[in-house]
């Protein structure tokens, strides 16, 4: 991998990743941009104990644009986008409309391809390992950045999600606090720490699911399950068998296997409506561990960063043929969800429809 860092016509960080260690990326960004100004503020709600980010700016971000105006297409001629060069592999850069920006954090746009017309599942595995790696990079960069405390690497997909650019592409937010979802896994981590004298919780799942009906698919390092109480009608957990914090802890032998997994994970999911369905709409969500302890886990039997276990959530909002599963009264009033597939049949449909 060759990684090239270079400005935008604002001041915004571009990064190239490329597969080749000749690619030369000394493009210059033409368009007369004004330096960006943000409004981003993170709000903590006193009632919950959680925070939020004001971002008003963001009103004015670009909003479906016809294919040939697509701002993560790289430049062409006299159609300049927000990568200045005529052809990339994988690019990282400075959202010009973040949620998070300064001491409240930094947000990142990463275009998987310069192929508008596809999608991650259609990438080849050098292609995957190659965005595998931009993760790892911006992960141990933003990590050291003083006002971040979590990096979240994710993907939206689809109309149905809220994804406003159809090129394919993900985001990475780098946020100043650890988010709540964290926090409850943390708290639980810790509780059945102190009540077993020691067991990680993380490692007592994993070997939970392995022995149950909801294993999706299985590798020599990686393992796909429905979870026993998952939230979503199709939702799967993808977890390297080997515990890590983060993917800066993945080995060579993880990150080899892991294009392979996946993009059968993601065909699968395109495929488990039937024929003839448009393409299935997902978040995909790495969890890694925050970079430094919460206060409230600072006793005796704190749990540290190791006792993290990195693993990715992936997870669809249709739930039949046509139909959407809605956040609505227990979902959004109360944070109590109802799920309308039992997971177990959720794996073995999703086990159904294996590549042949």
């Amino acid at each position: 991998m060759k990684k090239t860092s270079t400005r935008l016509a604002d001041g915004r960080e571009l990064i190239y990743y490329d597969q080749r260690d000749d690619s030369v990326r000394d493009a210059v960004d033409r368009r007369p941009l004004e330096r960006t100004v943000t409004t981003s503020e993170v709000r903590r709600d006193p009632l919950l104990g959680d925070s939020i980010a004001v971002a008003s700016h963001r009103q004015g971000r670009t909003y479906h644009p016809p294919a040939d105006e697509c701002p993560l297409c790289p430049s062409q001629g006299d159609r300049l986008s927000e990568i200045p060069d005529s052809s990339y592999d994988v690019v990282v850069f400075e959202n010009r409309f973040p949620s998070l920006a300064g001491d409240s954090g930094r947000c990142e746009v990463v275009c998987f391809t310069s192929d508008h017309d596809t999608s991650f599942a259609g990438l080849t595995e050098e292609q995957a390992r190659l965005v595998l790696d931009a993760w790892t990079d911006r992960t141990s960069e933003l990590s050291h950045l003083p006002s971040v405390e979590q990096v979240f690497c994710f993907e939206n997909r689809g109309a149905e999600i809220g994804v406003t650019l159809g090129h394919p592409h993900g985001q990475i937010y780098a946020y100043p606090f650890t988010t709540p979802r964290t926090a409850l896994m943390l708290r639980s981590v810790a509780a059945h720490k102190e009540a077993t004298g020691g067991e990680n919780l993380f490692d007592a799942v994993l070997e939970r699911e392995l022995a149950d009906e909801r294993v999706v698919l299985e590798g020599e390092h990686w393992v796909a399950f429905v979870p026993y109480a998952a939230h979503w009608p199709y939702e799967v957990h993808l977890y390297p068998k080997r515990r890590v914090p983060d993917l800066l802890g993945l080995d060579e032998d993880a990150r080899t296997e892991f294009p392979k997994v996946y993009l059968e994970l993601l065909r699968r999911f395109d495929r488990i409506f039937g024929e003839g369905e448009p393409p299935t709409p997902y978040i995909a969500a790495w969890h890694q561990a925050p970079f430094g302890l919460m206060e409230e886990f600072d006793e005796p039997t704190a749990v540290n960063r190791d006792d993290f276990a990195l693993h990715l959530e992936l997870f669809t909002i249709r739930r039949t043929s046509g139909k959407l599963k809605f956040l609505a009264g227990s979902e959004s009033g109360m944070n109590v969800f109802i799920n309308d597939v039992p997971p177990e049949r959720a794996a073995e449909r999703l086990r159904e429809v294996a590549s042949s």
